[in-house]
């Protein structure tokens, strides 16, 4: 694809831009780049054969990222510096226009190789690149980025990489990329260093890319059933290609006799629709002249109906006066249940009210049971006390009575002791003195005990008297105003119980006013209901007839519609006739894709020929493998003399650029 020839105002202005972006970097043009602007060629810029200094590179790269002149670029032997290279690339990945790109012979190594990947990464618009005779395989991995740019490119088409020393690790490289490329379709790799390794790469990456067809591998020490077998798969590429060339072509015909078709088509259907338009303008003045008329009917019946809905909105006035008195006598009666049920409950509260004193009434009476019982128990302890008192005093009369017994009988013992032996009177007399006072005494401290026990009963007795008649006053006490509570809690139940009846005898008065009142009213609005009633009848019979004067008009306009609908099935017949027309054209476009899809067919069966014979060519490079093993050591000799031959050459190269400089 060529741009239009370059005017004469863009040249001047591209040579002012150049010359202004040489100042700024602080250096003169140079003529040769100056001599070549002036000259206007037809998209191309040919700077092959001038050496270029950074500064110019350094401009050309700032020139060339924004112009849309030049679609060729051709820097061969230019002599170019890593860093200028480098600027020249940089301005040309945001170029959107250059087609082609010539760097053959500036000698380009690690920083020309990673600055050409990044530029196949960016730019979207080369598809040619020539890079014959440079170095770019020399340096392992700046010639991993330079394929991984070509990897990512999507526009790429031409690449020529002969004489740049590619070694099979290079080859290697390529073979990845090339799996990830889907655009480019010529490579040329003649005059490297591929060898055996990387012949064996590149031919097992060829089965995953269906776009290359034309790859060179001369000079590079390929072995021949390898290079076959890339002549082999390339010429399968090739047919491919050319298949799918035609194909596009068929393609392209069919589309535009499809097209063909249907502006005829379209044609057709827009005469059938203007038919169509003028049979409808006709319906429509028709259906216009109807739609007066029935606009007239339909005044007269809307007058009828509002004079119906005036007297329905009465009716409907007159049933919500009485929906709203049933209303109110509904609510009047809900109101006196309320307060019966209130009634009800406030006779329940009494109830429960009298039933807890009730309660409270038989506690305190089963208190006072409980007091008259310890005032009983109290009462039988005084009564064991008085019995043991009484025990205690008979004791000592008895004991007094022994004491006396005791004295007569000692007072007999001593008489018959005096008439026994008078000789031991006064031993007796003082032993029985000594007696008598001991007995004395001991009788004197048993009646001062005696009399100690009973003054004690007696204290307790008064004090349990006096305990017992504390308690029953108490009692009587807490008895006393547990029977004022009840009689006052009653009086004000009565008294309640009293003003909430007369209160709900008012009420009652009340609703039952209430209640004759809404009745009257009610009584009233049947009267108006009926007569609203009368009124409606007369309306219904007017209406009726109305609406069999509505059903002759309508018998009038249904025969209007058959004829139209007669019309209309006329129009449809023809249309019918129209669409298979249209359908047996469709037809011929069917045929025309089943075409299309037989030749889709015939190429599936020769891709499957051609792999088929691909197979068939693996089977015979395994065998050949076996040629290959004995052939080796006459491989290395002639490995070593070509690797020799290719150092020669390139030393003259280097000598012949260095007397050039």
């Amino acid at each position: 694809m060529r741009a239009r020839s370059p005017a004469l105002g863009d040249m001047e202005e591209l040579r002012r831009s150049y010359s202004r972006l040489c100042k700024e970097s602080g250096a003169e043009p140079q003529e040769a780049v100056l001599r070549q602007l002036h000259q206007p060629q037809q998209g191309r810029l040919d700077l092959a054969g001038h050496s270029l200094t950074v500064d110019t590179c350094r401009a050309l790269g700032k020139l060339l990222q924004n112009q849309t002149v030049w679609t060729e670029l051709v820097l061969s032997d230019c002599m170019l510096s890593e860093e200028g290279a480098t600027m020249l690339l940089q301005g040309l990945s945001a170029n959107t226009v250059m087609r082609l790109l010539d760097l053959k012979g500036n000698n380009l190594r690690a920083a020309g190789a990673e600055a050409l990947g990044k530029l196949l990464r960016q730019n979207q618009s080369i598809q040619s690149l020539t890079l014959e005779w440079n170095n770019l395989g020399t340096w392992e991995e700046a010639f991993t980025t330079f394929c991984r740019g070509l990897a990512a490119n999507s526009t790429l088409r031409q690449l020529d990489l002969r004489n740049n020393q590619i070694s099979h690790k290079g080859a290697e490289e390529l073979a990845l990329a090339l799996q990830g490329n889907a655009t480019l379709q010529q490579l040329d790799l003649r005059w490297n260093n591929i060898g055996l390794l990387g012949g064996r790469s590149l031919v097992n990456c060829l089965p995953s890319n269906r776009t290359l067809w034309r790859l060179d591998l001369a000079g590079n020490n390929v072995p021949g059933d390898i290079l076959r077998a890339v002549e082999q798969a390339m010429d399968h590429n090739q047919d491919q290609h050319t298949a799918f060339q035609e194909n596009q072509v068929r393609t392209h015909i069919l589309s535009r006799e499809v097209q063909h078709l249907q502006k005829e088509k379209s044609k057709q259907f827009v005469d059938l629709m203007e038919t169509i338009d003028k049979q409808r303008e006709e319906m429509a003045k028709s259906s216009r002249a109807v739609a007066v008329r029935m606009g007239q009917l339909q005044e007269a019946l809307n007058e009828r109906q509002s004079i119906i809905k005036s007297l329905k909105a009465k009716l409907q006035m007159t049933e919500a006066a009485l929906a709203l008195s049933d209303q109110k006598a509904q609510d009047l009666g809900e109101l006196l249940a309320t307060t019966q049920q209130e009634h009800r409950l406030r006779q329940q509260e009494a109830a429960e009210q009298e039933s807890k004193l009730l309660r409270d009434l038989s506690a305190t009476n089963e208190k006072n049971l409980l007091l008259q019982n310890q005032v009983d128990e109290l009462e039988r302890k005084v009564k064991s006390q008085q019995e043991h008192l009484f025990l205690t005093r008979q004791e000592l009369t008895h004991t007094s009575a022994e004491l006396k017994m005791r004295t007569v009988q000692a007072e007999e013992r001593l008489d018959m002791e005096k008439r026994r032996a008078r000789q031991s009177l006064e031993d007796s007399e003082k032993l029985h003195f000594k007696e008598v006072e001991c007995i004395t005494r001991h009788l004197e401290e048993s009646q001062k005990a005696m009399q100690e026990r009973v003054h004690r009963l007696e204290t307790l007795r008064l004090s349990l008297e006096e305990e017992l008649s504390c308690v029953k006053a108490a009692a009587l006490s807490q008895r006393g105003q547990a029977e004022e509570e009840l009689m006052k809690v009653r009086n004000q139940a009565r008294l309640e119980e009293q003003q909430h009846l007369a209160h709900m005898e008012e009420k009652l008065q009340l609703l039952a006013r209430a209640r004759d009142e809404a009745q009257s009213v009610c009584t009233q609005q049947k009267q108006m209901m009926a007569d609203a009633q009368v009124r409606a009848s007369q309306l219904r019979l007017q209406v009726e007839g109305q609406q069999r004067r509505l059903e002759e008009l309508q018998q009038e306009l249904s025969s209007k519609d058959q004829e139209k609908v007669a019309e209309v099935s006329r129009v449809r017949v023809e249309l019918q006739e129209q669409i298979g027309r249209l359908q047996a054209e469709l037809a011929g476009q069917e045929a025309l894709r089943e075409k299309v899809a037989a030749l889709e067919r015939q190429l599936k069966v020769i891709a499957n020929d051609h792999r088929g014979a691909l197979l068939d060519k693996e089977s015979e490079n395994a065998s050949l493998r076996e040629k290959l093993r004995l052939k080796e050591a006459e491989i290395a000799r002639i490995r070593d003399e070509e690797a020799q031959r290719a150092s020669f050459l390139q030393n003259a190269i280097l000598t012949s650029a260095a007397q050039e400089v």
